[in-house]
């Protein structure tokens, strides 16, 4: 009996491996499976049944362990809901209403919202992120403002905690103070929910740290306008923040000093600002300028020392954005001459006078293209009735800044020579 030889396969009978079974990637199996929150949750609550209140360690070793199991990744918000808040938050921002306990590990569960409870539990989350760091970002970003937006739902104690801790997440460097930006939104405000949440933030923080850091880590966090935590009804209260800040009930005058100091400070940075608009529009006139240089004076309340400051500085803006840059050493004298009667006003005493030229220095130290304008500005403003042979003399003796002064003042020795020369004559006669 002859054989049958094997048949080639062809293109459409293609070899297969009976009996073999084709593994799915790892990343695809997750994909895939269901997404259940209360079976994540319960699995969390089992690595906490041996754990006895207090033991810190016990806390970390068990969601360290949890994480190996469990997929932190997909059950960030849940995760982070169970360790914050203490159970599953339905959309709303109610607990999911399916007769779970609460958790044993919580920063609800703290004993008070002072701020020795609280501290440890936020210890144990962050060094939780520390062994997993992708929780870091989520939480920040999605977590934290996500529990935050309900504090409408929680009872004042809860809020208290809530307070506290994110003070201490933020101090630690766990999250940035973006994570209060939530706190804006108008139906968290308008019954100071908002403001004295933030007002808590605050006390914490200050406890440990200086105004200057709280506001540094602010400011970093985009948390820029404090008037946003205030309900919209008192947004027009004149120093309401101050006020507020200031007040025997909530008792941080450090923030309402700080908060002042800041908007004199902007309010500088803005007529500076405004000034330089103005000189730089032809249709302006001098008159218009001191009309709102007056009205800015009084809302400052600065010094004529301190305000001829602002009015020099925005002027320079002004005629430096105007002028074509090769030419600007040549345009500043003449602008300067121009606008003489907007510095005279403010140029009312000798400490007034001395600032003023001091701020010629220093400028003409910084813009180098001016540099060599130095003595000619001071003969324009002496020439002007702005700058006294007194003050310009006083300067020359022992009234210079460090800044290029041995340069400046032989710059200006010509003047000077020319002023005290007239003095001696006077003196003579």
């Amino acid at each position: 009996m002859t054989s049958t030889p094997p048949t080639a396969p062809t293109g459409n009978n293609k070899p297969t491996l009976t009996g073999s079974r084709i593994k799915q990637r790892k990343g695809a199996v997750k994909s895939q499976a269901k997404f259940e929150p209360e079976v994540f949750r319960n699995s969390l609550y089992k690595y906490f049944e041996t754990i006895q209140p207090g033991d810190w360690d016990g806390y970390l070793s068990s969601l360290d362990k949890a994480g190996n199991t469990l997929d932190y990744r997909r059950y960030t918000d849940q995760l982070f809901e169970i360790l914050i808040v203490g159970g599953l938050l339905a959309p709303g921002g109610s607990y999911l209403d399916d007769g779970a306990p609460m958790s044993a590990f919580s920063i609800f569960a703290a004993k008070s919202d002072n701020i020795d409870d609280v501290r440890p539990f936020v210890e144990v989350i962050e060094k939780m992120i520390r062994r997993y760091k992708f929780l870091q970002k989520p939480l920040e970003e999605s977590s934290m403002p996500g529990i935050l937006q309900y504090i409408n739902r929680y009872e004042p104690i809860q809020v208290s905690k809530l307070a506290v801790a994110c003070s201490l997440s933020i101090q630690m460097g766990l999250t940035s103070a973006s994570i209060l930006a939530p706190l804006q939104k108008d139906h968290l405000t308008k019954d100071d929910l908002a403001l004295n949440f933030i007002t808590e933030v605050f006390r914490t923080y200050l406890k440990d740290q200086t105004m200057e850091h709280l506001a540094s880590v602010l400011r970093k966090g985009g948390i820029r306008d404090w008037m946003l935590f205030f309900p919209q009804t008192k947004r027009s209260q004149p120093d309401v923040i101050y006020n507020y800040f200031r007040s025997e009930e909530v008792g941080l005058p450090q923030v309402a000093d700080y908060h002042a100091r800041r908007q004199v400070k902007e309010l500088r940075e803005q007529t500076a600002s405004d000034l330089a608009e103005m000189v730089k529009t032809e249709e302006t006139t001098p008159q218009e300028i001191l009309t709102m240089l007056n009205e800015r004076q009084k809302k400052l309340g600065l010094s004529p020392e301190e305000f001829i400051v602002v009015v020099f500085e925005g002027l320079m803006r002004g005629i430096d954005a105007a002028a074509k840059q090769d030419q600007l050493e040549m345009i500043v004298p003449k602008e300067v001459e121009r606008l003489a009667g907007v510095l005279e006003p403010f140029a009312s005493n000798a400490r007034s006078e001395i600032a003023l030229i001091n701020a010629i220095q220093v400028h003409c130290y910084t813009d180098t293209r001016v540099f060599k304008s130095f003595a000619t500005l001071l003969k324009i403003l002496y020439n002007e009735n702005v700058l006294s042979d007194q003050a310009i003399i006083y300067w020359a003796q022992k009234g210079a800044k460090p800044q290029g002064k041995q340069h400046f003042l032989k710059l200006a020795e010509p003047l000077v020579n020319f002023l005290e020369s007239q003095d001696s004559d006077e003196e003579d006669e």
